[in-house]
């Protein structure tokens, strides 16, 4: 996410973030915990998919906030976590839409008090729903 708000507020390029972002992703679970490749490729794919996709994942997220408030006046933080989010809904369904939601909420939180969280919390919920309705399909019950 930090990667993405740095290249949206012009910065930094795709090619500089990618090559200094992944030496300094986060430590989330532990002091001594370094990023794996996979953290790697995950970070790699995040930022790769959303600069590459940014048209149609914009329209996407813009298709769910109020027409008065389009997305060029979202904070750009919480543009980086709508991006980043919308990514991974649309493009690794691997991940349930309600970790992709609930790991973004997260972060808001990390950046912004109880309204910016309750507004990531809506918008990244009404996207999931969108793309990924079945995910929110109650299940059939059985015979």
């Amino acid at each position: 996410m930090q990667a993405l708000y740095q290249m949206d507020i012009g910065q930094i390029g795709r090619d500089a973030v990618l090559t200094d972002g992944e030496g300094t992703l986060p430590v989330i679970d532990g002091e001594d915990a370094r990023p794996t490749s996979a953290d790697r490729g995950f970070f790699r794919a995040i930022v790769i998919g959303v600069v590459d996709d940014q048209r149609r994942l914009d329209r996407v997220v813009a298709e769910i906030l109020e027409k008065d408030w389009p997305l060029y006046r979202i904070d750009s933080t919480l543009r980086a976590i709508f991006r980043a989010a919308a990514y991974e809904l649309m493009a690794r369904g691997d991940i349930p839409a309600r970790v992709v939601i609930a790991e973004y909420v997260d972060v808001a939180g990390a950046f912004f008090g109880d309204e910016e969280r309750r507004l990531a919390n809506g918008v990244l919920d009404a996207l999931a729903r969108k793309v990924r309705p079945d995910d929110f399909a109650a299940p059939a019950e059985e015979a």
